[in-house]
């Protein structure tokens, strides 16, 4: 895709998901900053901010597990080269816990791929696997929502046991529900 091809496509995928019921009303979004050539979440993350939901970021920690802090806009923002892997954009402020997703009406989900049945294929990190089993040993059903491109929504995805379906996909296109 062009530079001008993403931008339009974070524009959709901002419009869209601003659109589910379940961000338009969250107190609470725990997101991410989209890294590489995953599908742009920066202009959602400003709208939702600028509407005064508190949006929490996640801060990798060395175990792959994420602690978290709010995000307080674009100047919040630092680059943190993790040894070994990319360069991640994660928020400068005091670090929450990874409690901290529990608080959260919404999780937004990196992933690579989605199917049919909601399974989600992320990067293989177990980072987000962590935070999924966190929010279900505490009996929490915030709306989990992965973002991708329209290309990335695939008829199979291989999955374990302990994965857990999300309840929709967000693409430039459309919004796919799970049951």
């Amino acid at each position: 895709m062009t530079p001008g091809d993403t931008q339009k496509a974070a524009t959709a995928l901002a419009e869209r998901s601003l659109e589910l019921p379940e961000l338009s009303r969250a107190r609470t979004v725990a997101a991410y900053v989209s890294v590489g050539t995953e599908p742009g979440t920066r202009a959602l993350l400003d709208t939702l901010h600028a509407r005064g939901t508190r949006v929490l970021l996640p801060v990798l920690l060395p175990d792959n597990d994420l602690d978290w802090a709010a995000y307080d806009g674009p100047d919040s923002l630092v680059p943190v080269q993790h040894a070994g892997k990319m360069t991640l954009l994660e928020p400068a402020g005091p670090r929450l816990g990874p409690g901290a997703v529990l608080e959260a009406d919404a999780v937004l989900l990196p992933g690579l791929a989605v199917d049919a049945r909601g399974t989600r294929l992320g990067r293989g990190g177990g980072s987000y696997d962590r935070v999924l089993a966190r929010l279900a040993r505490a009996a929490l059903s915030p709306a989990l929502v992965v973002l991708l491109y329209d290309s990335e929504v695939v008829a199979y995805v291989p999955g374990e046991a302990h994965d857990l379906p999300v309840h929709a996909v967000v693409t430039p296109s459309a919004v796919r529900r799970f049951a």
